[in-house]
């Protein structure tokens, strides 16, 4: 009986100092993450590449999502990465970023600036009007989803399981 108590009394606090930890994917590397490019393509470059080279550091990871909705496509941030993509500067041609598993390319968009009278026929971030919204967006298309062509790549099974397995999935 001594024995068992001892034994409680020492796991004990591994199981509390487990529990702060942070959430890492099950398979090993970051898991989801947004990129930006490593040369800062153009947007009207970007169908050109079979190879998007990702830049050093992703501008989102797991730890800057609070949750992703997978009906909407909408990620709820903290603060600190809300804030990030409220100073990202966008020209009115978009800005390119990679959605990334464990660092691999899993497919491209841009982020886009609501001031832009441009269309784009991908995936979108519009940037928010001010710092205060948390939640962004995966759209399809600017100004709107009618603009969008081809398949719609954001349930893709690598990201929507590396989310799930985060906790991070609604």
């Amino acid at each position: 009986m001594f024995r068992l108590v001892l034994l409680a009394m020492l796991m004990l606090p591994a199981l509390f100092a487990g529990g702060c930890t942070a959430v890492r994917p099950l398979s090993g590397g970051e898991g989801f993450a947004i990129y930006l490019t490593a040369q800062d393509v153009p947007v009207s470059q970007m169908p050109k590449f079979s190879h998007i080279e990702i830049a050093e550091r992703p501008l989102l990871s797991l730890e800057d999502i609070v949750s992703y909705d997978r009906q909407t496509h909408e990620m709820e941030l903290v603060p600190a990465a809300a804030q990030r993509i409220f100073e990202l500067p966008i020209p009115v041609g978009g800005k390119a970023f990679a959605v990334a598993v464990n660092r691999q390319p899993v497919y491209w968009g841009a982020f886009w600036t609501p001031l832009s009278s441009a269309s784009f026929d991908g995936v979108t971030i519009v940037k928010p009007l001010s710092p205060e919204g948390h939640t962004i967006r995966l759209a399809l298309g600017y100004p709107s989803e009618s603009f969008f062509r081809g398949g719609d790549p954001r349930t893709d099974p690598s990201a929507m399981q590396s989310l799930q397995q985060a906790g991070k999935l609604k």
